[in-house]
């Protein structure tokens, strides 16, 4: 329940992105993998959720985790680059990130008082 609370946050934190799109910049993408989160709403959505909530988690740790974090965050956009544009496995990628950056959101609502 709380989880879903953070995430509701990220998500309208998210929305401020909508405007632009992608956490890029659609008009200077240039992979295919860039072209099809542009040009499929569902994996837009996702990719702007993703990096908002990526945002509030990278302030909340503490900087021993923010390396690490930061250090997936790189190896997690390989990964997703190796879809191209195949619009499943992008989803499928996505999905895994969110998950595990949800699954900081939980640690860090268990470890304070708010």
């Amino acid at each position: 329940m709380k989880i879903r609370r953070l995430s509701a946050l990220a998500f309208l934190c998210a929305a401020g992105f909508a405007a632009q799109a992608a956490s890029f910049d659609c008009q200077k993408a240039h992979t295919p993998t860039e072209h099809a989160v542009c040009s499929h709403r569902a994996l837009n959505d996702a990719d702007v959720k993703m990096a908002a909530t990526y945002g509030i988690v990278k302030r909340l740790m503490p900087m021993g985790t923010r390396g690490e974090i930061q250090d997936q965050q790189v190896k997690w956009l390989q990964l997703r680059d190796q879809c191209r544009d195949n619009a499943s496995c992008l989803s499928d990628v996505y999905r895994m990130r969110q998950q595990k950056l949800d699954l900081y959101l939980e640690r860090v609502y268990r470890q304070g008082p708010f």
